[in-house]
């Protein structure tokens, strides 16, 4: 093609560099997390908007803590006087939410400040589980109720309330759990309903809504952000499980697809407030963290750099700034690690 002129010149490069930005894609540095005990192991759980971490790490073969991570630095805080302990959430306050054993072996719900775990009680069951927190410290998660029912619950004002369930009957509520909190006070999670099946739901100003699915018979909600968007997984009429986000309990839900390769599972566990999802995908031996933004599903392997010596497993949180954390194998190693956007 011949160029007669300045002008035409100038359109061709901004066409060129239109496409050259519209095929760019986010690629992202890997930081590993560490371990605490000697070829020990590490699950990273939850990240805040200043790059504090929380998950699990082993210190011995019988003893596995809470840790927080910071500044390059991961710092074992202990259980509730049990062998393991995990922390699941963590706030623009460093505040952590998980569970623990206690001397007794019973898994209790924590919120730890300052890096001191608290119990925070039950739901007259004996047992309590923590799953997410807020800013403003609320924690929820799933606990034993006096009749032995598993409820979904949410922590406040040093007070556990029972959200309720969708109708589940005693029998079929083992899995009746909050996953997740926004800044608003909006709670999602898992509930059977009165049928036997299982379905996210919304909590909200005291009402719990049932979502729906992808067409097949179940779903789950596991991550809400401060716009209200939900992520989670829900199944096809194929059978196939696949990850979704949607603005609403009775929106429309959007099927983030598949990466090639995938065997029909996606799960997606972690949302920021741009709308950014990450999870994991199974594969034919394995699975492999995935990232959604922009409309396109990704292998969090293939964004990394190569010969890193990571298989990236599972995408269990993101923040504002677009870091990520979750669990994978360094080396042949099960690690926590930290992904930084380049």
């Amino acid at each position: 093609m011949k160029i007669t002129s300045v002008h035409a010149l100038i359109f061709l490069l901004t066409i060129v560099m239109a496409s050259s930005l519209s095929t760019a894609q986010t690629t992202y540095t890997v930081t590993d997390l560490g371990v605490l005990g000697t070829n020990g192991w590490s699950v990273a759980r939850s990240i805040n908007a200043t790059g504090e971490v929380t998950g699990a790490a082993n210190t011995s073969s019988t003893l596995s803590e809470v840790f927080s991570y910071s500044n390059g630095t991961i710092t074992a805080l202990g259980t509730l006087g049990g062998t393991s302990g995990i922390g699941n959430g963590i706030n623009a306050s460093g505040q952590i939410a998980g569970y623990s054993q206690n001397a007794s072996k019973t898994y209790r719900a924590f919120l730890a400040t300052n890096g001191v775990l608290a119990d925070i009680g039950d739901l007259g069951g004996g047992s309590a589980v923590g799953y997410a927190i807020n800013d403003s410290g609320d924690v929820v998660g799933s606990a034993v109720t006096a009749d032995g029912s598993n409820h979904p619950f949410l922590y406040s004002g040093g007070k556990m309330t029972d959200l309720g369930t969708l109708g589940s009957p005693k029998g079929t509520d083992w899995w009746n759990s909050a996953q997740g909190v926004n800044n608003l006070g909006q709670v999602v999670g898992i509930s059977y309903d009165a049928t036997g099946n299982f379905f996210g739901f919304v909590w909200s100003r005291g009402k719990m809504t049932k979502m729906g699915t992808l067409g097949g018979p179940w779903s789950e909600a596991t991550a809400i952000n401060s716009k209200g968007q939900i992520a989670g997984q829900a199944y096809l009429k194929n059978g196939a499980a696949h990850a979704f986000v949607t603005n609403c309990a009775t929106c429309k839900m959007k099927d983030l697809g598949t990466i090639s390769g995938n065997t029909s599972t996606v799960w997606g566990l972690g949302i920021n407030d741009a709308g950014v999802v990450v999870g994991y995908s199974t594969f034919a031996n394995t699975y492999h963290a995935f990232v959604y933004s922009g409309g396109k599903i990704q292998d969090l392997n293939k964004l990394i750099p190569a010969g890193s010596g990571w298989v990236l497993v599972e995408g269990d949180a993101v923040n504002n700034a677009g870091q990520i954390v979750g669990m994978g194998m360094h080396n042949g190693q099960e690690h926590a690690f930290l992904l930084t956007p380049q």
